[in-house]
């Protein structure tokens, strides 16, 4: 399972100026096959459900969408994103889905110097919102692995960057104070997916649990492709008071079965997608009473929320969850961004000038609004798994509101301490 980011490219391509007619053409860099699929399905879904609702036009010009499978593989993501910018010629690139999807085309992103929004989550799910200048890169050569992704709204900020859910640990930070703080846990064993998005966020709850007063004392890291998790649950700790499951939606629905078959009756802890709408529908009672924390719930229990779930169950016949709010956050910024230039798509430092400032007080997950360094300030929602009219959801039991990817530390300590690894912070109690 590679996933945990969801991400949109807004690409403005400014070699001749377009037509208040032409219709702006919008690029997906989606994912159709393999583990990932099922989220490339949801961020499609909520995505053209906000076209669907704005009647197929943003700031009154006609919207056309393009589909490129990546297939979850770093260079097919760069060769389906060079045939949409250059045989499609399309205004607005969204996508990809996984963060390790966006190392390989990122530093060709950077050199263009062009706008970008990006969204995180789903596992971080990134969206990116780019405008392109006109020279494209052709550097077969690009590194895959540029950055932590994180980094590109911190240490390494880009000024053509916004993203428009979360960074990892943006939601773990609060999750890790609520578990020492709230439920009195002490001890705690980690297991998370071994790349880049599960160090960080399993980095964020550590942290915020142990300077709580908790013990992180066990960490384990299966491979992000493991295909059976007895191993690694054979060796997990009992004598702690609960497991940190940093898990993508297949891989958290294959633990948490696995779990339940050992007889482990340990509380679970973990990641938004850990039990993501898209494959909690698929899971039994094993989910029940896992605790995550996330931006979105398809349970949030506000009018605007209510209202969007049921229309969205109308027309795909499941709950929508983070991958599918991704999908349609990306539009309504690009709706927002457009209409604050009216339409002008092309005249990208307007726009990206519009993407920074964008404030959207009332989504169906909750307001949002950007920080200075193009970061989304949004409210963190601790979910516990429950059984709701013969469905499983993530039911919201406390909201942090106005969480901010610095949490409650100043921005230039935090900047100046390593980023978030498999070493850090470091394991001092682990036995």
């Amino acid at each position: 399972m590679r996933r945990l980011t969801l991400v949109i490219v807004l690409s403005t391509l400014v070699a001749a100026p377009a037509s208040a007619q032409e219709p702006v053409r919008v690029g997906v860099l989606t994912i159709r096959s393999g583990p990932i699929a099922s989220c490339g399905r949801q961020m499609e879904d909520g995505l053209q459900f906000a076209l669907k609702e704005r009647g197929g036009a943003i700031a009154g010009r006609k919207v056309e969408v393009y589909f490129g499978d990546s297939a979850g593989q770093p260079a097919q993501t760069r060769t389906k994103t060079l045939e949409l910018v250059e045989r499609n010629r399309v205004h607005v690139l969204i996508g990809p889905v996984a963060a390790f999807e966006v190392y390989a085309i990122s530093e060709y992103i950077r050199q263009a110097e062009m706008p970008e929004l990006r969204f995180l989550h789903k596992n971080g799910t990134w969206i990116w919102l780019e405008a392109f200048g006109q020279n494209l890169l052709h550097d077969s050569s690009v590194n895959a692995i540029v950055v932590n992704y994180r980094d590109i709204t911190q240490r390494k900020a880009n000024p053509w960057f916004v993203r428009a859910t979360m960074s990892g640990s943006q939601v773990t930070h609060p999750l890790g104070e609520y578990a020492a703080k709230k439920l009195g846990y002490k001890r705690i064993a980690t297991i998370a997916d071994d790349f880049a998005y599960g160090h960080e966020h399993t980095g964020g709850f550590h942290r915020t649990f142990e300077e709580n007063g908790g013990k992180i004392v066990q960490k384990l890291w299966p491979p992000i492709t493991t295909p059976d998790y007895a191993p690694y649950i054979a060796q997990l700790k009992t004598n702690v008071d609960a497991i940190y499951a940093g898990f993508g939606p297949t891989n958290g629905q294959r633990f948490l079965k696995q779990y339940n078959e050992f007889g482990l009756k340990l509380p679970v802890l973990g990641m938004v997608t850990t039990t993501e709408e898209s494959s909690l529908k698929s899971m039994g009672d094993e989910a029940l009473g896992v605790i995550t924390a996330g931006t979105y719930s398809a349970a949030l229990d506000t009018p605007t929320n209510r209202k969007w779930v049921q229309a969205m169950r109308g027309e795909y016949k499941e709950d929508p969850g983070y991958c599918s709010i991704g999908g349609y956050l990306g539009m309504l910024f690009l709706d927002a961004g457009m209409k604050t230039v009216r339409g002008r798509i092309e005249d990208k430092a307007a726009f990206m000038k519009a993407l920074r400032a964008v404030q959207l007080p009332d989504t169906p997950q909750g307001p949002i609004k950007i920080d200075a360094y193009g970061n989304p300030i949004v409210n963190v929602y601790i979910r516990r798994v429950e059984r709701r009219d013969g469905r499983l959801m993530n039911v919201v039991i406390d909201t942090y509101r106005d969480v901010n990817q610095f949490w409650k530390y100043d921005p230039a300590q935090f900047l100046s301490a390593p980023v978030y690894s498999r070493d850090y912070p470091p394991a001092k109690n682990t036995e």
